[in-house]
């Protein structure tokens, strides 16, 4: 091996061991930053789709045509408009059914919990994948470091008069390990915190639109069916 000590030499010279290692952590970073891409327009276009929901749900439209449009739209919703759908769904079927205006509204909490936990379980999906990378990079780098040193000092008891420059190449392509370790754990770590933030933003919103709207249904349970779209209108005006 010669005294130059590029990087790509180095990776390509150096053990199978600490190149599958340093493969490993290549396809591991590829992998995060798929997702950190995927998940940043994910979270935005949850964010659009809440925002406009939002505006139109508090627009002082009548809750009956809105559910109407929707379920004639024969399109799968998601977001706040999959918890009142639900939620709305189920309170019309109750209600259909002259059950008391008490199971009529714990129904409909239970349907839009329902979709509430699986809006968060969509949200949430692939952020332990880069929890994992971010976790688990370091030392998976670190175990190539310590595989390439060993093989560099291991080198040196086949001379008779060890220095540096033989020593060096070996140390440098295991630290190079350690390096790629850190390169796929430090974004993804970052974008973790960050997602997982937002995340936890979103599921709040969606669960406090989620109790708004239990608490206009819960005020017109007891009026009659013809009637109740119109006095959601007068309560949230």
């Amino acid at each position: 091996m010669t005294n130059n000590l590029n990087p790509l030499e180095l990776v390509l010279q150096a053990s199978v061991i600490v190149q599958i290692v340093m493969l490993l952590l290549l396809l591991a970073s590829i992998v995060s930053w798929a997702i950190m891409l995927r998940k940043r327009a994910e979270l935005r276009r949850a964010r659009q789709e809440a925002d406009r929901f939002e505006e139109l749900f508090w627009s002082g439209g009548d809750l009956t045509a809105m559910f109407r449009a929707i379920d004639q739209s024969r399109r799968v919703t998601k977001g706040m408009e999959a918890i009142f759908e639900q939620g709305f769904r189920e309170f019309t079927r109750m209600r259909q059914h002259a059950v008391s205006p008490g199971e009529v509204i714990e129904g409909s909490r239970r349907a839009m919990r329902v979709a509430l936990l699986r809006e968060s379980d969509r949200l949430e999906h692939s952020l332990s994948m880069l929890a994992t990378i971010g976790s688990t990079s370091p030392y998976v780098g670190l175990f190539g470091t310590v595989w390439g040193i060993m093989n560099a000092f291991h080198g040196l008891g086949n001379v008779q008069q060890a220095t540096l420059a033989m020593v060096a190449p070996g140390i440098a392509e295991a630290l190079i390990a350690t390096a790629m370790g850190l390169f796929a754990a430090i974004p993804a770590v970052i974008a973790y915190n960050r997602y997982a933030d937002q995340v936890s933003r979103m599921e709040l919103r969606y669960d406090a639109f989620a109790e708004e709207l239990s608490s206009i249904l819960q005020r017109h349970a007891t009026t009659p069916r013809s009637g109740h779209g119109q006095a959601a209108v007068e309560a949230r005006a």
